[in-house]
């Protein structure tokens, strides 16, 4: 190929160092993509055309990103049949997607589905299949705190609970309180991958994309439903979800929302007059499909708090985030506080110039983290849970100002709190102190120090200091009917507790009289 006739552009090389001709010839007689050829199937060695990687350069539409993927997967044999029509960037990706845990179990026609309602590329399905591991802890260990009870997921996918028990919802068979973490005997040799926990009720997803649920069998707080006629007190299969591969699961008040492997959300129960995005009676056990503006765009990431629901979604030019529920206090981020029955795009976030990477939804508030580590959070503002230094509501995404100097990678809400995590492992929190759930424990001879204290704007949480490890997620309850407690998971599996503990959800025997811990205590379970 003769760059100089051939009208592709002149291309200019920076910082590239000078080696002999020789040198380069002979690297390239060593590397062999095992791809196709035919002298030898199975070999494509890059020597036999050196002038390929010329056409790669300027004819495949490389990224930086495609760069780093098609070197890796040119040292590495492929995992799939010879394609004649994939370019070379097209190959690097799907070799890079035949390694991820989700992708694997699929069909060739699943595949090929999955690929369409990507957009026809083997990059976006990995890029949609990377953005849903990173933002969910997908096939990795995590700790949730939900109301009352816990629940701990190791990365091998052994699954721990403690806490409030009124429902059978810690699934080892009986309705007692636990206050030390213990192994739901009933799933060995199922592996769990992600957890989701609400008021008296638990959901597990396995491996295989299937869900199990413990606890009570109605939907919505006691204050405000029947609490159920039958309690499920060991995990059982949910039927009516066996034919959809569900990679996560959300429990909000009145209903549950599922994540289907292609990107589909499911939600059933809704429990009262209105309706989350289809007419459903609202008794009805059934799952049905979000549709709407949800019908052709793939979701990596639900959310769900008190009457919504927000979905992380990943198209061809971007991220960015639907909502769906309540409006109350302008939770639903689009410039009001009417509820939506169908799912909406919230348009602020290309206003922002932000594109969204994880979505926390709170009671009353939600929050996104950027790809450039900024923070939003937009809602009911009460006791300074927006982190922008009063209690004002905020109807549409709004930066967070004094984070401005921190690049976040996780965010966590609950009710009228938030957690932020940097990309250094610090842990900054914000909004209601009840409960000690904050972290929040300087001044004070008797150590108590401003523990309950509301906090307006993020403040770093010291006590995890202490912890000298990096933080990798942090999970708080997020009801308005429970006093709240945190977990606070670092990177090599250790489990740190604080906030209320007066149904043993700590997993910390407390003394006598104590009903919370203002410092965070390490919790007898690792989950590595």
């Amino acid at each position: 190929m003769d760059a100089s006739t051939s009208g592709t552009p002149t291309i200019q090389y920076h910082n590239i160092p000078e080696q002999p001709i020789a040198t380069i010839v002979a690297t390239f007689q060593r590397l062999q993509r095992h791809c196709f050829g035919d002298s030898s199937p199975g070999e494509f060695p890059l020597s036999a055309n050196p002038s390929i990687v010329l056409h790669v350069l300027t004819a495949c539409n490389l990224d930086p990103h495609d760069l780093a993927r098609l070197e890796a997967s040119i040292l590495q044999p492929a995992h799939f049949a010879p394609d004649h029509g994939l370019s070379l960037s097209e190959l690097a990706a799907l070799d890079m997607c035949q390694k991820r845990a989700i992708f694997k179990p699929m069909t060739e026609v699943e595949r090929i589905n999955l690929k369409e309602r990507c957009g026809g590329s083997w990059k976006l399905v990995l890029r949609f299949l990377l953005a849903g591991e990173a933002c969910s802890r997908r096939e990795k260990s995590q700790a949730i705190a939900g109301p009352g009870h816990s629940i701990a997921v190791t990365s091998n996918g052994a699954v721990f609970s403690f806490g409030s028990n009124s429902s059978g919802q810690l699934g080892h068979g009986t309705t007692e309180e636990e206050w030390r973490p213990r192994q739901i005997r009933s799933l060995l040799g199922i592996r769990i991958i992600q957890a989701a926990a609400g008021a008296g009720r638990t959901m597990l997803i396995s491996d295989a994309g299937r869900v199990y649920a413990l606890g009570k069998d109605s939907f919505g707080e006691a204050e405000y439903g029947a609490q159920g006629s039958k309690l499920v007190t060991t995990p059982q299969l949910v039927e009516s979800l066996k034919d959809i591969f569900v990679v996560q699961a959300a429990i909000g008040n009145f209903f549950t929302a599922v994540l289907s492997r292609e990107g589909r959300v499911y939600t059933f129960s809704w429990g009262n007059d209105s309706r989350l995005g289809h007419q459903t009676e609202p008794n009805d056990l059934e799952p049905h499909p979000l549709m709407g503006a949800l019908a052709d765009v793939q979701v990596v990431q639900i959310a769900a708090g008190y009457c919504y629901l927000l979905a992380l979604a990943c198209h061809p030019s971007g991220m960015s985030v639907y909502s769906v529920g309540c409006g109350l206090g302008g939770k639903l981020g689009h410039g009001v506080r009417t509820d939506e029955k169908y799912p909406r795009l919230i348009e602020q976030f290309q206003t922002l110039n932000l594109q969204p990477v994880v979505v926390a939804a709170g009671a009353w508030h939600a929050a996104v983290v950027g790809k450039d580590g900024r923070v939003c959070t937009w809602g009911w503002g009460r006791y300074g849970c927006l982190g922008h230094g009063n209690e004002d509501c905020e109807s549409v995404p709004k930066v967070v100002e004094a984070l401005s100097e921190v690049k976040a990678v996780h965010v966590a809400t609950g009710d009228y709190t938030t957690f932020v995590v940097s990309e250094k492992g610090d842990v900054y929190s914000f909004g209601c102190g009840e409960s000690s759930s904050l972290g929040h424990n300087t001044g004070g001879a008797d150590g108590q120090g401003n523990r309950h204290t509301n906090v307006l704007s993020p403040e770093i949480v010291t006590s995890l200091k202490q912890v000298k490890e990096r933080v990798v997620q942090i999970s708080l309850t997020n009801s308005i009917y429970w006093n709240a407690h945190t977990f606070a998971l670092t990177e090599s599996g250790k489990l740190y507790a604080f906030g209320a503990g007066d149904k043993g959800q700590l997993g910390v025997e407390l003394a006598a009289n104590q009903t919370e811990r203002g410092n965070p205590e390490r919790v007898d379970v690792d989950l590595n």
